[in-house]
């Protein structure tokens, strides 16, 4: 018996990373990078507002105890990408570098004509900055 297709989801709302020191995070993300903190909720998390989703930084050793949502975390590294217009690229490498991170890799994607920018955060996320047009040759048609 063939499982029915479920209704169609339409975007990601939230996407999580995870650091233990909230103010290292504070500082980095709202201080380097600039994005807007909507909110904070004591030494559990971090809320970003980014365009139209929330990027979310938690604190492992909190959210691991559970409490208006069940128990999540994790350690080590993860990875996320932020997008950048192409034309702030060169800008954005002059920041990062006046700003004292340490970019650990650069890259071209030929097939997007994309521009890629890798680093950390205080956590050791691999954090990207990455040109407008990534992923559009691999969605499909009307994505």
């Amino acid at each position: 018996m063939a499982i029915p297709m479920p209704p169609p989801v339409n975007r990601i709302l939230e996407t999580v990373i995870y650091c233990p020191d909230l103010d290292a995070a504070e500082t980095f993300y709202g201080g380097i990078l600039g994005l807007r903190l909507g909110s904070r909720s004591g030494n559990r998390g971090l809320f970003y507002v980014v365009e139209d989703s929330v990027f979310l930084i938690f604190n492992p050793d909190e959210t691991v105890k559970g409490g208006v949502v069940p128990p999540h975390g994790t350690h080590g590294a993860g990875h996320f990408a932020l997008q950048i217009e192409p034309e702030q690229y060169d800008t954005w490498v002059a920041h990062l570098r006046d700003s004292g991170v340490t970019i650990e890799q650069e890259h071209f994607w030929p097939d997007w004509n994309a521009r890629s920018i890798y680093f950390r955060d205080p956590a050791g996320n691999a954090a990207e900055l990455i040109t407008r047009g990534a992923w559009g040759n691999h969605l499909p048609p009307g994505a």
